[in-house]
Parts: structure tokens; C-alpha cells; sequence
């Protein structure tokens, strides 16, 4: 199979472009080879998404973008099950898994096709200030104009209809930049969008290496806003490199997860095996550390092991397999390495610590400290690090000692507890008796410190993809 950015609708199928070729993690076998787009094609694709913008999307109405919305998440129905062989082909993600990312990304269309006639404005009372008198004053949400939007491999379909979705919803046109480890899905998706009749110039794919087509992209002037999913690094670097543009940035993790004594301890250990293992630990909000209560520690511990080791692992297009490779064997070799040195710091392997190829076996580690990278950084693998905790100010401190704030998990049936905890910690969000990995698509998402900056899911993201303007009417006498 051979795939091409798009611009204006059309496939950039010239020949003097360099190629990439995507490979099935599992078993390396040939999925794509991949057209590149250079500096001049993402140009191209900027004017003419700008012109779009200003000819057709700012003045769509609400009912027709709400219409390709509604048909593109009908069409993605109709295709689940390709969507989802795509995803486990290109990332190696289970196939139960990658049927459940399709699911939740017909779902984000249809919040964004129902939101794109919600976007309401507002009466100002203009009479609340001292000569206001007979003024009126209201105020619109506007799209900004031409989004980038830069999306990762882990959630290739849904994290990029978080982008995209909202973006249209409110007018907005998208030059989309996926993963390049993951480009089919986004291929497809944009095929899709057309077919369900979105104006040619509205959506522009990219296919290109970061360090050619990336800073271009972010720095281009016809670009109003970028929204980027993907590591603090790159984050830091686009907020550098974005100037005077909205930005919304949802960058890393390594989100605490607190077990208390009162909980069911089978229960709570099947939904942290989930939590920390799901896509090999390749989520930004993957349990990475559970504290547990010093006096159910050691039965936990026991248990958690035991259901990991319990997993299925083998090949991801297996419906019963639920724990399949990384997305190559560079990133199973560096978690290897971040688990060899915090052994050698102290740290012990409880299970797991193996590394096979692209696959590194669901690791427990305990006897851990801050001074490791398994505690300190996202692992963005399949390791989890279980610590023991006394008292309820030590297990806030813990979790909080971190320049991460995504989101945590919270296991409690003492509700005054509950919301005491989650009131304290400092995360963007706080789950209670769920597990940190979990997010619905329409839920406020985004972090504090360097977790990130801006919300998504779609009525938030719509607010981050609009201006508010000011319309005011001097209503005294005739001018």
C-alpha cells in the first residue's frame, strides 16, 4: 500500500519525494511505504486551508458542518472493523482495544456534530455599569481561522478527532500532521471527512518528518492556533517556537493512583492490571505509580502480580490477546534501560523486566524512590511501581511531588475521603474508584504544570478554537 499527504483533496502523488515505509511492530511486515511531503507542500497546503477558511468555513452554517460531522462518524460505523485492523497493524495495538478506540472516536464526532449548533453567545448587561443605560451588548464566538494540528501514535484515530473534530464544529480549516509511525489511520480518516462531503480546502493532510515539515508548520504565520498531543520536549519546544498563536498542549504523565484500606482488593488490582498495562503502558495517563496502604500492601501487591501474570500476550490481531508489542524496539530497549537502573539504585522487579524484540513484558516494581526515572519521568511503558503509605497527607504529598499533573486515580468507599484527596492533589483531573487511564470524550482533559496547557474534549476544545467578539449597540438616540 502506497499513501500520500493531501492537499486541496487531492493525493500529492509526485515522485521526487523521499519515503518512509511503516512497519507492523508485531511482526515487521510492510503495512505502508509513505509519500514525504517537503517544506513546499506544507506551504501550499497553509495558503490554500486559509483561503478556504475565509471563501467557505467561516461562513458555513452551523447545520451543514454539523451534517459532515454526523455523516463522517456514520461512515467511520459503517468501517469499524478496517479502522480497527489499520491501528493494530500500524501500532500493534490490540485488536479489542483498537475496536474500542474506534468506538470512542465515532463518539467524539457525534459530541462535536451536536455541539458545532450548540456554540451560543452571550447578553452582556450593560446597564450593571454606571452609564450603560439603554446599550446593548452581546457577544459571538468566532473560529479562529487555520489550526495545526500535531497528533501522536499511541491513540492515532481518536486523539487526532479531538483535534480535528472541534475544529471543524466551529469553523475552523486543519492542517493535520499525525504520527509517522502511525500515517494509514490518519489517511483513511481524511478520506473519510470528503467523502462526507467537507469542502476540499477544509482538511490537509501532511505526511512528513518532524525536523522538516514540523517548525515550519508551527511557525507559519496563516497559522492561528496550534494543538499538539505528544512529549514535554516537543510540547516546550512548540510553545517556544508557536509566538502569539492559541496553543493547547497535552504533553506527559506519570499518574499516581491511591489505594486505601477500605477497597475490594481483587477488584481494584483487575482495574490497575488495566490501568498500568493497557497498550503496553503506551498512555499518557497510565497508572505509573499506585501508593497502597501500608496494612493491605503486602496482600495487595500479591494480588496485582498474580492477575499480571495472568495477561494474554501474543499477536494483537488476535481477539483474545490483551497484551501485544511497543511501537518498535528502540522504546522497549529504553524502558529496559530505565528499569535496569533503577535496579541498580535499589529498586526490585516483583514480575516482568523482560525485553523480547518490540515487546516488553508488564513489569511490577517495588523498593523504588524518586531519584529513578521509572518514579520521576513518564515511562510511557508497560512498568508500574507499587509504594506502601501510612497517612493521608503522606500519600498526597507522594503523588504531588511531581512536575506532572494529568490525572490520578482515587480507590476509596470513604466519600468524605474521596473528595478531601482529590481536592489536594494537583492533577487536571481526579477519577474516584476508577483508574487513572480512564477519559470519555467529553470530559474537560488537560493537565497543570508541565503536564500540559489547555483543555480538550469537544465543547472545551471548541471555547480554545474560537475568539469571543464583542458586539455593543448604543440603543439612545439615532445617529
Amino acid at each position: 500500500m502506497r499513501i500520500y499527504s493531501i492537499i486541496n483533496g487531492k493525493d500529492l502523488k509526485e515522485t521526487d519525494r523521499e519515503t518512509m515505509t511503516v512497519r507492523n511492530p508485531y511482526n515487521q511486515e510492510e503495512v505502508a511505504e509513505v509519500v514525504l511531503a517537503n517544506v513546499e507542500d506544507l506551504n501550499q497546503a497553509v495558503d490554500q486551508g486559509f483561503a478556504t477558511f475565509h471563501e467557505q468555513m467561516k461562513n458555513m452554517p452551523a447545520y451543514e458542518r454539523s451534517d459532515i460531522l454526523r455523516k463522517t462518524a456514520d461512515l467511520l460505523e459503517e468501517r469499524k472493523a478496517s479502522f480497527a485492523e489499520t491501528i493494530t497493524k500500524e501500532a500493534g495495538k490490540p485488536l479489542k482495544h483498537s475496536l474500542g478506540e474506534v468506538e470512542r472516536s465515532i463518539q467524539v464526532l457525534r459530541f462535536a456534530s451536536e455541539h458545532a449548533k450548540h456554540i451560543s453567545s452571550e447578553v452582556i448587561p450593560m446597564d450593571a455599569a454606571i452609564g450603560g443605560e439603554n446599550r446593548l451588548g452581546f457577544t459571538k464566538r468566532k473560529p479562529l481561522g487555520v489550526v495545526a494540528a500535531i497528533t501522536p501514535f499511541n491513540f492515532p484515530l481518536n486523539l487526532s478527532l479531538h483535534k480535528i473534530a472541534p475544529a471543524i464544529a466551529a469553523g475552523n480549516t486543519v492542517i493535520y500532521k499525525p504520527a509517522e509511525k502511525t500515517p494509514v489511520s490518519a489517511y483513511k480518516l481524511v478520506k473519510l471527512f470528503f467523502e462526507a462531503g467537507l469542502p476540499a480546502g477544509a482538511l490537509h493532510l501532511i505526511m512528513g518528518r518532524g525536523e522538516v515539515v514540523g517548525d515550519p508548520l508551527v511557525q507559519h504565520d496563516k497559522i492561528h492556533k496550534v494543538t499538539f498531543t505528544g512529549s514535554l520536549p516537543v510540547g516546550r519546544g512548540i510553545l517556544e517556537k508557536a509566538g502569539f498563536k492559541k496553543v493547547t498542549l497535552e504533553l506527559g504523565s506519570n499518574s499516581p493512583n491511591i489505594v486505601f484500606d477500605d477497597i475490594d482488593i481483587g477488584h481494584v488490582a483487575a482495574d490497575l492490571v488495566k490501568g498500568a498495562f493497557v497498550f503496553s503502558g503506551q498512555v499518557c495517563i497510565s497508572a505509573q505509580r499506585v501508593y497502597v496502604h501500608q496494612s493491605i500492601y503486602d496482600a495487595f501487591l500479591k494480588e496485582y502480580i498474580r492477575q499480571t501474570e495472568s495477561l494474554v500476550i501474543g499477536d494483537p490481531m488476535e481477539e483474545t490477546t490483551e497484551f501485544g508489542p511497543m511501537i518498535n524496539e528502540k522504546e522497549a530497549e529504553r524502558a529496559k534501560t530505565w528499569i535496569d537502573d533503577a535496579v541498580k539504585k535499589g529498586a526490585r522487579i516483583e514480575t516482568g523486566g523482560e525485553q523480547k524484540g518490540t515487546f516488553l513484558f508488564p513489569t511490577i516494581m517495588t523498593n523504588v524512590n524518586n531519584d529513578m526515572k521509572v518514579i520521576a519521568e513518564e515511562v510511557f511503558a508497560p512498568i508500574v511501581s507499587v509504594i506502601p503509605f501510612e497517612t493521608e497527607d503522606e500519600v498526597v504529598r507522594m503523588s504531588n511531588d511531581s512536575i506532572y499533573g494529568l490525572q490520578a486515580g482515587v480507590f476509596t468507599n470513604d466519600l468524605n475521603r474521596a473528595l478531601r484527596v482529590a481536592d489536594q492533589l494537583e492533577m487536571g483531573g481526579v477519577w474516584i474508584n476508577e483508574i487513572s487511564t480512564y477519559r470519555q470524550d467529553n470530559h474537560p482533559y488537560g493537565g497543570v504544570k508541565k503536564s500540559g496547557i489547555g483543555k480538550e474534549g469537544v465543547k472545551y476544545a471548541v471555547e480554545d478554537m474560537t475568539e469571543v467578539k464583542f458586539v455593543g449597540i448604543n440603543l439612545n438616540e439615532k445617529r
